[in-house]
């Protein structure tokens, strides 16, 4: 199996809420090649999940390109995204619960996912295979009342895994989890990501849930602030040439000040607040 790939550029989206028009993603460009790892990060209302929604073909962009493998999301049928999702691309909502059969055990929530893959003549690996891939096999006729938080989560996992999918798309899968079980999670998340080649993106809000991942990208208002890449963190050039500064250089610097750029022999770029008094200012390298 290969990892899917996902390109958006310039993606937007905007709902009504009370009657208004809400941006919720502005000129979002991205690029995932097929079989990374990659945390979304971001505060609250940001647009991170509204970006994993679209992703899965769950809501459908307002504007902008959205290539998910070889489907153009903004020009694609809905029978063509139910196939995509149904063996594609798989999905783990936030909250175990909202993922697993409670009346069926583990290796029938694997086989009830299946379904709709198997009608279309895929061939899939057994439900204990599925669940080994998450540590779980010896788990499959157990019933759900006696999992612990962190094997009902791994199981969610496993079941968004049920059609071996070349993209899998988690929205906050460890969230409530103590240290112990959020470590299972990711663990999982990782041996899945190493062992087939899927390409993982995961929402998450925790910083120690991020340094787990090789990739993040963080979101700020709808676009893409910034890109962590080994523990560091870059500002992000978008193709329309605008660029979200970090937040600690933000906060030194009033919002509407001009700012002059200047570049050194190449190398250094150099953001000089504009004075009209005596010009002052103290500059910012970026």
């Amino acid at each position: 199996m290969t990892g899917t790939a996902v390109t958006a550029h310039r993606l937007v989206h905007i709902y009504r809420m009370e009657g208004n028009d809400v941006v919720a993603l502005s000129s979002v460009d991205l690029d995932v090649p097929a079989g990374q790892m990659v945390g979304l990060l971001g505060p609250s209302g940001a647009g991170k999940s509204t970006l994993l929604r679209l992703l899965a073909g769950l809501q459908t962009p307002s504007a902008g390109r959205l290539q998910v493998g070889s489907h153009d999301l903004t020009a694609i049928t809905r029978a063509a995204m139910d196939r995509m999702r149904a063996s594609e691309v798989g999905v783990v909502l936030q909250g175990a619960a909202n993922n697993l059969l409670p009346y069926a055990t583990p290796a029938q929530n694997i086989a009830f996912a299946q379904r709709p893959a198997r009608r279309r003549g895929h061939k899939l690996a057994g439900p204990r295979d599925v669940l080994s891939l998450v540590g779980m096999a010896d788990d499959a006729n157990r019933k759900l009342a006696h999992l612990t938080p962190g094997q009902l989560q791994r199981l969610a996992v496993a079941v968004a895994m049920a059609a071996l999918p070349g993209l899998l798309l988690a929205d906050e899968p460890t969230s409530q989890l103590d240290h112990s079980h959020r470590d299972e999670v990711l663990d999982a998340l990782a041996h899945i990501n190493q062992q087939l080649g899927t390409t993982v993106i995961t929402v998450t809000h925790d910083p120690d849930v991020a340094a787990r991942f090789p990739r993040t990208i963080t979101i700020r208002d709808g676009r893409i602030g910034a890109e962590g890449r080994g523990g560091k963190e870059f500002a992000v050039l978008s193709a329309d040439g605008s660029i979200q500064l970090p937040p600690h250089i933000r906060d030194t610097i009033p919002a509407g000040t001009l700012l002059e750029v200047s570049i050194d022999n190449h190398t250094t770029i150099t953001l000089q607040p504009h004075s009209d008094g005596d010009g002052d200012g103290d500059g910012q390298d970026a």
